[in-house]
């Protein structure tokens, strides 16, 4: 099929871009930084703050923790602080089982009659 077999409309799109002068930029570099300033704004708030202030809470519910708290750690290991360090808790998970376990790894701090149940129930 030869150039001249097309109809006229597909020629149109077949023929190259008209631009300005030779050598000119497409756009502005504006056009370009303004889309993106905006994407990651939204970025911004969607994502970053929100993840800030959970870690804020994170950060301020194990530094409230304190000895007598019933916790629930990261591992599914639920049990009573009996003594806080620096970096670690000394929790008692059974009569005469204690355990030292990273500050890090606290999940929740549960309430006296809190009571957890298996999700997959």
């Amino acid at each position: 099929m030869t150039l001249s077999a097309l109809p006229g409309f597909l020629l149109a799109q077949c023929a190259p871009p008209a631009t300005g002068a030779p050598g000119a930029a497409p756009g502005s570099p504006l056009q370009f930084m303004v889309p993106m300033l905006i994407i990651f704004g939204l970025f911004y708030m969607l994502v970053i703050l929100p993840q800030r202030r959970k870690d804020k809470d994170r950060k301020k519910l194990i530094e409230n923790t304190k000895s007598g708290d019933r916790v629930l750690f990261s591992g599914g290991i639920m049990g009573t602080i009996t003594n806080v360090k620096e970096h670690t808790f000394v929790v008692k998970i059974a009569e005469k089982v204690k355990i030292e376990i990273l500050r890090a790894a606290v999940l929740k701090v549960l309430e006296k009659d809190e009571v957890i149940s298996d999700p997959e129930q």
